[in-house]
């Protein structure tokens, strides 16, 4: 089959459509830079941040797991990307080499599901600062706060609908314009946060800042436990962009230039990152009178009215950023990926939208609790993805894959396996899965249920490989 006749295969396949073809790659460092500083800098992420205190750590130590997190998840991103990067398809595509081009559908519906609660989770962070800057400038609407339905108020339903349409708006446009807002979008909050750090510290004084907020005291051992444990949610925290980070690998140039924009965009943006986050909040004891890991909240509390609305605005911006790029984009293509002739991207993307809505999201964000344990089940499902995914392209099929292939429905074709699913992948995948949620459900106190995607994507990687190696389920 010569080049053009393949192409045409391709084109033509129920499997494709022109949003999961392989792509034009046009993306330099920066682009990947700025995907990863939009995904960073959010309210959520400095919320998580925050949480992080909850453990019982000083501030520096909470800054020392967060670096040794992060440079694990650009280890992760860097091995993760590379098949997109080579193939130029997106993560749903890659996913049918392992699979099954059927098959492929389990992985998808997992990473699009978890990408739909932070969808919801991110837009309701997003109506929470336009909600500040409404009340600034119309402070007689707060008589529409004073009720509650379905757990946000009138005013709140109304900010949460304005950003889901204004969200909405901006995934219609083409992945270009995304690229675009994506590239200023993640420095803008990057300035609102260190204003807003600023403002803190000259309110508080620096010498009145202490990084020691937590009165529970705990021996070397127990604060390096911790510590490791810290450094495991962050990962947990970033598996979900990392899982589906092929969805952006793809449009790099080379992989000289994905893997400058992760070495920048991770462990060197996550320095800063840390470092406005461990100060912010730890000066908000001094100011406010109690600890404060929500950003917006804190802007909520200021006197300079001009401030609030600079950074509501901001704050705003930056979070439809990350949510375009983390979550929205995710959930579309591996939506997508269902049914192709059927559902476009964009038709994906709005069927996200839409279940984001009815999961009622601000209910999964109340409590670092709730955050930590919403953190660690998506993980728990995410891992042995994962590891499943990696161990097949490395070890399985070292780095070959038949393009051609990953759109083909013929039973000769590589990724045909039998009925279109790759049976081995699967059952690796349910036994990893209930180990890895049975960590986290069992966990009494000793930490190991924030282990979850490790646990689970070591434990799958490793039933894959000698499933494979076996005759035990036959292709």
């Amino acid at each position: 089959m010569d080049d053009r006749t393949s192409t045409q295969a391709i084109t033509e396949s129920v499997l494709a459509n022109k949003d999961l073809l392989p792509s034009k790659q046009t993306w330099n460092w920066y682009n990947i830079f700025a995907f990863w500083m939009s995904d960073v800098h959010s309210a959520g992420g400095y919320i998580f941040a925050g949480t992080l205190f909850s453990l019982g750590l000083a501030g520096w130590q909470v800054f020392v797991s967060l670096i040794v997190g992060i440079v694990i998840i650009q280890g992760l991103a860097n091995i993760i990307g590379v098949p997109s990067q080579k193939l130029a398809v997106p993560f749903p595509v890659i996913s049918r080499m392992t699979y099954g081009v059927f098959g492929a559908n389990i992985p998808a519906l997992i990473r699009g599901g978890i990408a739909v609660v932070w969808y919801g989770i991110q837009t309701y962070l997003a109506s929470a600062a336009l909600m500040i800057v409404v009340l600034y400038e119309w402070s007689d609407l707060v008589s529409l706060t004073h009720d509650n339905i379905l757990g946000l108020s009138t005013l709140g339903w109304y900010c949460f609908a304005a950003m889901w349409v204004l969200q909405t708006a901006l995934f219609l446009c083409n992945m270009e314009a995304i690229r675009r807002f994506m590239d200023w979008a993640g420095p803008i909050v990057y300035i609102a946060m260190l204003v807003l750090m600023v403002l803190i510290v000259r309110e508080a004084a620096w010498e009145n800042i202490s990084f020691s907020l937590t009165e529970k005291e705990m021996g070397v051992s127990e604060t390096i436990w911790t510590m490791i444990v810290g450094a495991a949610l962050v990962v947990s925290y970033f598996c979900g962009p990392t899982l589906n980070f092929g969805d952006f690998s793809r449009y790099a140039k080379s992989p000289s230039q994905m893997k400058r924009g992760n070495f920048w965009g991770l462990p060197v943006n996550f320095v800063f990152f840390s470092l406005i986050a461990v100060v912010t909040i730890s000066g908000t004891p001094v100011v406010f009178g109690e600890l404060i890991v929500d950003p917006i909240e804190v802007m909520g509390k200021l006197d300079n009215k001009t401030a609030v609305l600079i950074l509501g605005l901001t704050m705003l911006i930056a979070t439809v950023g990350v949510n375009i790029v983390a979550n929205f984009v995710s959930a579309a293509f591996d939506i997508s990926n269902i049914f192709p002739k059927y559902i476009s991207w964009r038709t994906g993307g709005l069927v996200a939208s839409v279940l984001s809505v009815a999961l009622l999201p601000w209910n999964l964000f109340s409590s670092p609790e709730v955050i930590h344990v919403t953190v660690d089940v998506l993980a728990a499902l995410i891992g042995p993805v994962y590891g499943i995914l990696i161990i097949d392209y490395y070890y399985i099929k070292r780095r070959h894959v038949v393009v051609h292939d990953l759109y083909s429905t013929s039973r000769e074709g590589s990724y045909w396996y039998r009925h279109g699913v790759n049976w081995k992948a699967v059952a690796a995948l349910i036994p990893a899965g209930i180990a890895s949620v049975a960590a986290m459900m069992l966990d009494s106190g000793s930490g190991i249920g924030n282990f979850t995607f490790f646990i689970g994507a070591f434990i799958a990687a490793g039933v894959y490989r000698w499933i494979a190696n076996s005759d035990i389920i036959r292709d």
